[in-house]
């Protein structure tokens, strides 16, 4: 595995578009502070994004991950490439003259992106630890490491998106083309969840956890949007007359959802290396 990982490594620091795209998604990452500093008065409203409470434990967990979670297309574009350049350099078929077997290629892909994930992870709990012991009012260990769930959630969610964008790079070729597939992928899904009210179901609540089955949009629902957890918008939606009970946990068929189409993704880009004429 070192072997394999030392080469793809390789391959994307000395590609120079890869090298700073890198640099950049990890730059993004660590923007996440600056949110800390949001400070403004609209009117007689003073709005302080650390009094509302989001660098809060255990809610920084949900909230750090699911921001950082956006920042996932700048690894998508160098993981497209990555498979783009093996094509456009002949590197592919160099390391299977030089004994590389096309299984053992394939695993070097699934290594990288996963080492990805694996560094996110790690990334964004780090930063989490340091933004919430800065700004959270509680800092009590048990509820510091509650909720860590997210993070797995979090890993999974980067490996199964990295894993759909690898299998797309190995499929189409061309990064561009690849890229776009991916956008045009995720409005089919749209296309599909309105078909399914239309044809299937009888509300819209029906069709949308139908849509969790299909790839992107299993990946999208594993962490659930934050923002109405916070007690100030909770209040203010019940207030309007909305219902603000969400189920914001992370369940365990979600992950294994996710987990076996990032299985069919690796193995199908196997399958096409291992068929397609080099």
């Amino acid at each position: 595995m070192n072997r394999l990982l030392a080469i793809e490594l390789q391959k994307i620091w000395k590609n120079r578009a890869s090298r700073i795209l890198t640099i950049s998604y990890f730059a993004l990452l660590s923007s996440i502070a600056l949110i800390a500093s949001l400070k403004f008065d609209f009117g007689p409203i003073h709005f302080d994004i650390v009094k509302m409470g989001i660098f809060n434990f255990p809610y920084i967990w949900h909230f750090n991950t699911f921001f950082a979670s956006w920042f996932k297309l700048f690894l998508a574009v160098i993981i497209v490439s990555m498979m783009s350049n093996e094509y456009t350099y002949g590197t592919l078929k160099q390391n299977l003259i030089d004994g590389m077997s096309k299984k053992e290629f394939i695993l070097s892909k699934f290594f990288t992106v996963a080492l990805f994930a694996f560094a996110s992870t790690i990334f964004v709990f780090i930063m989490t630890l340091i933004l919430g012991y800065s700004f959270s009012s509680y800092t009590e260990i048990g509820i510091v490491f509650s909720q860590m769930e997210y993070l797995l959630a979090f890993f999974v969610e980067l490996l199964g998106f990295f894993s759909v964008c690898l299998f797309l790079g190995v499929l189409i070729r061309k990064s561009a083309f690849a890229l776009g597939f991916l956008l045009i992928w995720k409005l089919f899904e749209g296309i599909c969840y309105l078909a399914m009210k239309w044809l299937l179901f009888d509300t819209w609540e029906k069709s949308y956890q139908a849509l969790g089955y299909f790839p992107l949009q299993s990946i999208s629902n594993l962490i659930a949007e934050p923002s109405r957890r916070l007690s100030a918008i909770k209040t203010a939606g019940n207030q309007a007359g909305f219902d603000m009970n969400y189920d914001y946990s992370i369940h365990l068929s979600s992950i294994l959802i996710v987990l076996i189409y990032t299985v069919i993704f690796i193995y199908s880009s196997y399958i096409i290396i291992k068929k397609r004429d080099l």
